[in-house]
């Protein structure tokens, strides 16, 4: 913002001066100004909720909307960090270079995972007009270089507007154990999930106190609050009476779920008397999925399976599936009713904004059998159906880490087809929620109603100035701001039966690509994170969407002129945005794309106690590859025990520990097994002695997982020794920290002696190192079969 000229009158001495206070004094609101609550929920689709249809109550929520409006055709990129940089910069997601989750930059302009300043955010013009700017939750838009306390603080919440903020930097944290940030650095949740904690309950607590303590001091002062939960995204973690409300609820499986659903949908007005649901395999017929394209075959986690095709085990785990996730939302739903309460209880509630939207559609990440452990998603390694049994009493708990199956991911996004991801209406229709009682005033047509006019999340950052009365300034911090792509939906408030404001909207998602231009829309079948390339080769469909919003009729064949306009439309509109180039690896490929590191990698790593975790991306890797880990520790008499070093979690993760006497090394394969191996004799008492484990790689199984002997040592003489097999990609989507002298978080292993967090007692760690020199094995044969698909 530019500064105010100094107006007063100086010479030598100051009697004979005249001051003025207006350049240095803070920014001041106007008067009146109303409090902005941001609500972005995660992975929730279009019909999870009460409001909008669903089968899941959210009475809180529902009270929002009573007091508002709900727009029926608003949409997301199908993606989180895409989605929320538009959210706040009113920016379409490639120019803000998050064509893609963070975790997933390629190195390319659209897709960086830094959003650029000449795109300013919603806190950093709001905190320059007079408003306090706070966060609590998950944030997803900063690089995983700058994700640790060694990096630039320029991407995170703090140096993009916020003023105070709590919460996760990745795509999605242990709601039990969550990596959690206070400010500028990370800290310990405050109590244990036996004590009674969860994060949306943790997250709440610090938003009511983040505004409580502002207003003590200045209550006329309004604030901007982006509260952003990690529910309802994976892991579906939730209180266990929560979760126990909704047993039954699912058991007639997500086809008559979907039935039902609709038919409330059509009740509510929130679409049409003709809409009809598609398959629940919409993208080709059986044939095709099975058939090979481009020598590729269609995704097998893409596909959904039939609900009378289940037996009955397997319905009994997909509905309890869905119990949790309902338990999950509903239980985030009561803590926004703690919001609100404080804001009805302080008088706030009539001037307040509130905002209520979902950064994407229904998640397909579980796939056809649902998970037990979305790790496996990410390291490319099938759920099965006897593993996921088996937990099922445990799900929502502690130790697991779950995901329903695809069947829901349609029930949810009703009546759209497939998910989170695709450029179909399911990926991207979401709910939207605006309420401003007091702005209102006594036009009640502007409460309680429904809106159907088309629009975009980059709509929402010019919704909340325009209603605010705020002009988005030239310049932020020195740098000349850039287009909004985004247009006020304030219009559509008071007026129902206005025309849309917005004629065009392009998307573009992980080989996923639509276009939509004046009520038709084309959209490709290509199936994401599939690595089919061929992007010229697509089969684009065509739906006239204000008339079929559930995309069931493809008019393609009947008019292939339009098809053809739009197609050159979103090529048009791709290269204005800066879409290119297009991504459709797998996901596993994807996260193990080299990318940018604060310190360039090294043969032996250091590491110390009582200092931050390191965050995964930024650790040494051990995956793949042989390794040695050597802890220098004083022991100065027998009873020493705890952790040396930590890696990892309970869903992927190893550690070196000391429990009765003797030295232990755990392996957790992606939360499969726990491979341990035990020393076999006692570790003798001493200074500067030498703990370690190495592990010496001699193969390597399908997808890249390494198999070796993993060999426990005093000094040199070794004292135990088993084979082991290192998992292929990270411990967690957002990476899971490192520790030396403790395990911080989910804990790798239930066999720690102790208490979380398990410190190592009894003695001193000095230093824990790293060991990764020596030659990479080399499975020649499967280089032999790579450089041949490579010519």
């Amino acid at each position: 913002m530019a500064s105010r000229p100094f107006r007063g009158v100086i010479n030598v001495d100051i009697r004979d001066s005249t001051p003025d206070w207006g350049p240095f004094e803070p920014p001041e609101a106007p008067a009146g100004a109303p409090n902005v609550v941001y609500i972005v929920l995660d992975d929730v689709g279009y019909s999870a909720m009460s409001c909008y249809g669903g089968p899941i109550p959210t009475p809180n929520i529902d009270r929002i909307a009573a007091d508002g409006v709900r727009f029926t055709q608003w949409h997301t990129t199908a993606l989180c960090s895409p989605t929320r940089s538009c959210l706040l910069t009113g920016r379409n997601h490639t120019r803000n270079s998050m064509a893609c989750i963070t975790e997933a930059a390629s190195g390319f302009p659209n897709a960086s995972g830094t959003i650029p300043p000449e795109n300013g955010m919603l806190p950093e013009i709001l905190g320059e007009c007079g408003w306090n700017t706070y966060m609590v939750g998950k944030w997803h838009l900063c690089p995983t270089v700058e994700m640790n306390l060694a990096a630039t603080r320029r991407n995170w919440p703090s140096g993009r507007g916020f003023e105070r903020w709590y919460g996760f930097l990745g795509a999605e944290t242990n709601q039990w154990f969550p990596d959690l940030v206070y400010d500028n650095h990370p800290v310990d949740q405050p109590r244990s999930p036996e004590d009674g904690y969860h994060l949306t309950v943790d997250l709440t607590d610090k938003a009511l106190e983040f505004i409580r303590d502002a207003k003590v001091i200045a209550p006329d002062k309004p604030f901007l609050l982006y509260y952003a939960p990690g529910a309802a995204h994976a892991p579906h973690h939730a209180p266990k009476e929560w979760i126990e409300r909704f047993a039954g609820r699912f058991d007639m499986g997500y086809e008559a779920m979907r039935e039902q659903t609709l038919a409330r949908q059509k009740a509510m007005g929130i679409v049409g008397e003709d809409t009809e649901l598609p398959p629940m395999n919409p993208i080709g017929t059986p044939e095709t999925r099975a058939a090979a394209a481009n020598g590729q075959p269609f995704p097998p986690l893409d596909v959904t399976r039939p609900w009378d095709s289940l037996d009955a085990d397997e319905k009994r785990l997909f509905a309890r599936m869905a119990e949790v996730y309902a338990g999950f939302l509903a239980h985030a739903d009561d803590q926004i009713g703690r919001l609100l309460d404080y804001l009805e209880a302080s008088g706030q509630r009539d001037n307040t904004m509130i905002v209520v939207v979902s950064d994407n559609g229904a998640s397909g990440e579980g796939g056809p059998n649902g998970s037990v452990n979305e790790n496996k998603f990410f390291n490319g390694i099938p759920d099965d159906m006897a593993s996921n049994l088996a937990m099922l009493d445990e799900l929502g708990g502690t130790t697991t880490y779950n995901h329903y199956p695809n069947g829901w991911a349609m029930a949810f996004n009703t009546p759209f087809k497939m998910w989170k991801r695709y450029e179909f209406n399911g990926g991207t229709a979401d709910p939207c929620i605006i309420s401003w009682p007091a702005g209102a005033g006594a036009d009640r047509t502007a409460v309680g109603g429904l809106r159907h006019q088309y629009h975009h999340a980059v709509d929402i950052m010019p919704t909340i100035l325009d209603t605010l009365g705020v002009s988005p300034p030239a310049t932020i911090k020195g740098h000349e701001q850039s287009r909004i792509d985004g247009v006020s939906m304030h219009y559509s408030v008071g007026d129902p039966s206005a025309p849309s404001a917005r004629r065009t909207q392009f998307y573009s998602m992980l080989g996923s690509r639509s276009i939509w231009h004046d009520g038709w829309k084309a959209v490709t079948t290509h199936p994401t994170n599939n690595g089919w390339s061929d992007f010229n080769g697509d089969t684009w469909e065509l739906y006239h969407t204000d008339v079929d919003r559930s995309e069931v009729h493809d008019l393609a064949g009947e008019h292939p002129d339009r098809l053809r306009e739009l197609v050159n439309l979103w090529y048009a509109e791709a290269g204005d945005n800066g879409a290119f180039p297009l991504d459709d690896r797998s996901p596993l490929e994807i996260l193990l794309t080299p990318r940018p590191l604060l310190a360039a990698p090294r043969e032996r790593y250091l590491y110390f106690p009582d200092t931050a975790e390191v965050p995964e991306q930024q650790a040494v890797n051990t995956h793949n590859r042989s390794f040695t880990i050597g802890a220098q520790v004083d022991i100065p008499a027998s009873g020493a025990e705890g952790v040396l070093f930590a890696h990892g979690a309970r869903f992927g993760g190893h550690a070196l520990y000391v429990k009765d006497g003797r030295l232990h090394y755990v392996n957790n394969f992606v939360g499969i097994s726990e491979q341990k191996v035990d020393g076999t004799v006692d570790i003798p008492a001493g200074e500067n002695q030498l703990l370690a484990a190495s592990f010496d790689k001699d193969g390597e199984e399908p997808k890249g997982v390494a198999t070796g002997t993993l060999s426990l040592y005093h000094a040199d003489r070794k004292v135990g020794e088993g084979r082991v097999k290192i998992q292929p990609g990270s411990y967690s989507l957002a990476g899971e920290g490192l520790c030396v002298g403790r395990d911080s978080g989910e804990p790798v292993t239930a066999d720690y002696p102790g208490e979380h967090p398990y410190r190592f007692t009894g003695g001193t760690v000095r230093h824990v190192a790293v060991d990764v020199s020596g030659d990479p094995y080399v499975d020649l044969e499967r280089e032999a079969q790579a450089m041949m698909a490579r010519e």
